[in-house]
């Protein structure tokens, strides 16, 4: 059977997400290996290769901490902290893909996977958001100018609602104006409604 990995990285998120609001509000039961199971066993069949959900998920945990230290030069203005789980989550799978599994998965899937992740569950402008830290990093790590994966109109419109404004503003390039993350937590991660429609990237082939 063909691996799924769209719908394997949307469990993920799902476990990613979950283990970190459990581990916050105390839940000493928090157990990325159990909660990963408990999330694929409903779409296990969909699925196919169910080893590349757990090995994302594990590999991401065991490197949040260095890959919330690659993030944060990414976006300055930004504490991690401050941003939404649900990016803040997007953003550590996709930068572990781009960094940590470069030679699997082409960049530009990595990126086209994780706006599709923000628009999906995230607020109506994390796709934005996630789109230019992405950007920014593929960038940074040799990769081209066209890595981003919407276009610079999509990344000129309107700001991103946000009841935390930072205090102080880098100056913006004339030609992009950089997106602003969500900061208000969201209070969960809706599963996937079921087989998801074929995106076009299940086997991380670049368009």
């Amino acid at each position: 059977m063909a691996s799924n990995r769209h719908l394997g990285r949307i469990i993920s998120l799902q476990s990613l997400y979950e283990h970190e609001f459990r581990s916050r509000a105390g839940d000493s039961t928090a157990e990325i290996d159990t909660i990963v199971a408990k999330n694929i066993e409903p779409y296990a069949k969909a699925l196919g290769d169910t080893e590349f959900v757990r090995d994302l998920t594990r590999g991401v945990l065991a490197e949040v901490e260095k890959l919330d230290e690659e993030l944060q030069p990414l976006a300055p203005e930004w504490p991690i902290s401050t941003i939404a789980a649900i990016d803040r989550n997007i953003l550590r799978i996709g930068l572990f893909e781009l960094t940590r599994r470069s030679e699997q998965v082409p960049p530009k899937v990595v990126i086209n996977e994780a706006v599709e992740l923000a628009k999906a569950f995230g607020a109506d402008n994390s796709s934005k958001f996630v789109n230019g830290v992405l950007g920014t990093a593929f960038r940074n790590i040799g990769g081209e100018e066209g890595a981003h994966a919407e276009s610079e109109q999509q990344e000129r419109e309107s700001q991103p609602e946000s009841d935390k404004k930072p205090t102080k503003r880098a100056k913006k390039s004339p030609e992009r104006a950089e997106p602003e993350p969500a900061v208000e937590e969201p209070t969960g991660i809706s599963e996937p409604a079921g087989e998801p429609e074929d995106s076009g990237s299940d086997s991380d082939q670049a368009v």
